[in-house]
């Protein structure tokens, strides 16, 4: 049965309504990056306006943005494969096993606001000499990853058969041998997946670097608000940090939806 005209019609609209919506602060923000801050205040050059690339300049060059590009590289790219190496194993057990009740205290960690542990995790740091240092972001972003690696990697190895397995203990195979040589390589969409999804988080995590990084370490969600002052904000500036922060996950998220779609999807069911 063919929908309705007045049904494709207000299906169409409300397709538009919820992409404008979406896509408007998006253009907001990269127009606004080539704007002046006189311009940006003035409503007439909403549209029509002189771009400049004075702002990016300023962020690459005046404001060492490169310096915490690679600082924030670094420390998605160390919490990924660290939550990876420690989430595969853990998430194979849970599954396994039937470890319901220990897959509920991983839960937990992405239950528990973040923001509850800033104060205690910034005390127990700093008695550690960790604060300000790449390690201790490391560790606050796999509170953030670990969870999610597990949780993914569970469903997904649900939905291995474990004949393949039991095959493979049969030709000689220990478990571990089992797990590196036929679980893996079998995993390899679910494992493209949580480390994309966590590479991403990392990338925008602002609130654990804003309180346990320092000037050498920050990353860019919390360098952006060198463009905030006590008196004034520097719009242009802002909006072209922004964009530099918001650019790359969108590049990535467009290459790799459909592996983390097929990735999710692919445990979803089992057998």
């Amino acid at each position: 049965m063919r929908p309705r005209p007045a049904y494709r019609v207000f299906r169409v609209v409300a397709l538009i309504v919820v992409v404008l919506t979406l896509v408007a602060p998006l253009v907001w923000m990269i127009a606004a990056s080539f704007k002046t801050n006189v311009d940006i205040y003035d409503p007439a050059k909403a549209l029509a306006f002189s771009p400049t690339i004075g702002n990016y300049a300023k962020v690459l060059q005046q404001a060492n943005y490169v310096e915490f590009i690679v600082n924030s590289l670094w420390v998605a790219f160390a919490a990924t494969v660290a939550s990876l190496v420690l989430g595969l194993p853990a998430a194979y057990s849970m599954s396994r096993f039937n470890m319901k009740k220990s897959a509920l205290v991983v839960l937990m960690a992405r239950v528990i606001p973040g923001v509850s542990l800033l104060v205690p995790w910034f005390y127990v740091f700093s008695n550690l000499k960790m604060v300000g240092g790449f390690g201790v972001l490391i560790i606050s972003h796999m509170f953030v990853s670990l969870p999610l690696v597990v949780y993914i990697m569970m469903g997904y190895f649900d939905s291995l058969p474990t004949e393949l397995e039991e095959a493979a203990l049969v030709d000689g195979l220990t478990h571990i041998g089992a797990f590196r040589r036929i679980t893996l390589p079998l995993s390899m969409p679910g494992i493209a997946t949580s480390g994309i999804l966590s590479f991403i988080f990392s990338w925008n995590n602002f609130m654990f670097a804003l309180v346990l990084s320092d000037a050498d370490t920050k990353t860019l969600p919390v360098a952006i608000f060198d463009f905030v002052g006590y008196a004034s904000i520097d719009w242009g500036g802002l909006m072209a940090a922004t964009t530099v922060v918001t650019l790359p996950i969108m590049v990535i998220a467009l290459f790799v939806q459909k592996y983390v779609v097929s990735g999710l999807t692919a445990g979803a069911t089992k057998g």
